[in-house]
């Protein structure tokens, strides 16, 4: 029990690092620390604003009371009527009766360099009981704006020198608490503080289902790469919306069905090969088994394995051809003339076989397509046509342009095909109705015809009725389109 404590403590610390530090992750930890500098930002900022506003607040304050003094050493006592002269005593006595200070302000006066009377109220530290501060202040004779730290923290003041008949007679302090002031904002830092850190939460919570929702794909990609093999390739991811993560499902189900097309290619040439070849190879092996000593069986013998091999030979080339005509180097396209192409493609039919060759149109202009393959369809069509007539049959061939497209045709005077067999005998290895094939051997060779049209964006089409004959016509448009290379790539 002890050997498998091991590995079951630490599979869970393996799947943290996985989520944790995933791509997910990595995206949750980048947001939680710029959202997280972005909080602190603000509420330091909005800090140093309370602050600051605090700061202007209190000098105005103080800047207010030094005025209301001034105004009131020229003015008169309220109580007698008549102006106060040099009784610097009964000038701090109004003023204070008639000036209540605010929460954490406080008003100190000095006569003759002592204390004289302070407002009313009970401040957090008795500034007038301070003889460093009461040395300071008693004696000024010029206005003073300054910061004293006390134990109930520091004091903004502003100390006034009253000048009254030519001297100083007194001064006047107001000073205000300013830590103090500044608790008073602590509720508002910390609400905001806790604002941040909701908001910092809430966001992460959301950060981490959006970016679960932007990387399902991606998931979805691997978990369909790790379940992909040669025998399971259907398998596609759902793609919804329109951004780089839906482009990159898209572009992973293009990549499989190309996968899937290569493999179904390779199982069909592999099918085909076995299935062809294995008719030659039971003839050949059968004939060398029963070989006697004469030597002209053994000649006879001979010659009919070369030719064997000779058969063989053309189905596997056959079959390479189709095998490539998916990919994208197949055709090798340039400016091909039409009327050029009809001519030359005539004059190479004549030599097939002995029949009565017809040139039934040349069509006019250029063309965008691979001359080779093209000849080599027009031919294969051509030795059908000889294949499956007689001595001086006529064989028609021909070509148009119409609607942008290009057509090329064979016609012969045969025997014609029935209308169940003409889809058919494109497909690999078909045999006619009377048992006979598309081609001279494997019955490749209506097939190569379709790959080389399909490959130029055509089709081949047929029209045969039994008795009359068969007309068969690749069509292809003139202009070939340009490759898909964003696909591509």
């Amino acid at each position: 029990m002890m050997g498998m404590a091991t590995p079951m403590t630490e599979a869970p610390s393996a799947s943290s690092r996985k989520v944790f530090w995933g791509i997910r992750g990595r995206i949750l930890f980048w947001y939680v620390a710029v959202l997280t500098a972005a909080i602190a930002a603000a509420v330091l900022v909005e800090r140093q604003v309370l602050i600051a506003g605090i700061d202007t607040r209190i000098h105005e304050a103080l800047v207010q009371e030094a005025e209301e003094l001034r105004r009131l050493t020229r003015g008169r006592d309220p109580t007698t009527g008549e102006r106060f002269g040099n009784d610097v005593s009964s000038i701090f006595e109004v003023f204070l009766r008639r000036n209540i200070p605010t929460r954490n302000e406080t008003y100190v006066t000095f006569v003759r360099g002592v204390p004289f009377e302070r407002s009313i109220g009970d401040p957090a530290y008795r500034l007038d009981l301070d003889e460093r501060l009461v040395e300071q202040w008693g004696t000024l004779t010029s206005s003073e704006r300054g910061r004293v730290s006390t134990s109930a923290g520091r004091v903004e003041y502003l100390a006034v020198p009253v000048q009254l008949g030519g001297s100083t007679r007194g001064v006047f302090v107001a000073a205000i608490f300013r830590d103090q002031e500044l608790a008073d904002i602590a509720p508002a830092i910390w609400g905001a503080a806790g604002v941040g850190l909701a908001t910092l939460l809430v966001g992460s919570l959301l950060a981490w289902r959006v970016a679960e929702g932007v990387l399902r794909p991606v998931r979805l990609v691997t978990e369909t790469a790790a379940s992909i093999s040669t025998s399971e390739l259907t398998r596609r991811i759902e793609v919804h919306g329109r951004d780089e993560i839906s482009r990159l499902a898209a572009t992973f189900n293009e990549m499989l069905d190309r996968l899937e097309e290569a493999f179904r290619i390779q199982r069909q040439f592999v099918d085909d090969a076995g299935h062809e070849l294995r008719t030659p190879i039971t003839i050949i092996r059968g004939h060398l088994e029963v070989t006697e000593d004469d030597p002209e069986e053994r000649l006879k013998t001979n010659a009919l394995v070369i030719d064997e091999l000779d058969r063989m030979n053309r189905i596997v080339n056959d079959l390479l051809l189709l095998a490539k005509a998916r990919q994208p180097d197949f055709l090798d396209l340039a400016t091909v003339d039409l009327r050029m192409l009809t001519e030359d493609l005539h004059a190479k039919a004549t030599a097939l076989a002995t029949r009565d060759w017809q040139l039934e149109g040349a069509g006019q202009g250029m063309i965008v397509a691979d001359r080779q393959r093209l000849t080599q369809a027009i031919m294969q069509l051509a030795q059908n046509a000889t294949e499956h007539t007689t001595d001086q049959a006529t064989i028609g061939l021909g070509s148009a342009v119409v609607n942008g497209r290009a057509t090329l045709w064979v016609r012969d005077s045969g025997p014609g095909i029935p209308l169940d067999d003409q889809e058919r005998i494109f497909q690999r290895f078909a045999r006619t109705g009377d048992g006979r094939r598309g081609s001279a051997g494997a019955g490749l060779g209506l097939s190569i015809v379709r790959a080389i049209a399909e490959a130029h964006h055509g089709t081949v089409e047929v029209i045969s009725r039994p008795g009359v004959g068969a007309t068969f016509t690749v069509v292809i448009p003139v202009d070939q389109p340009e490759p898909d290379r964003e696909g591509a790539t």
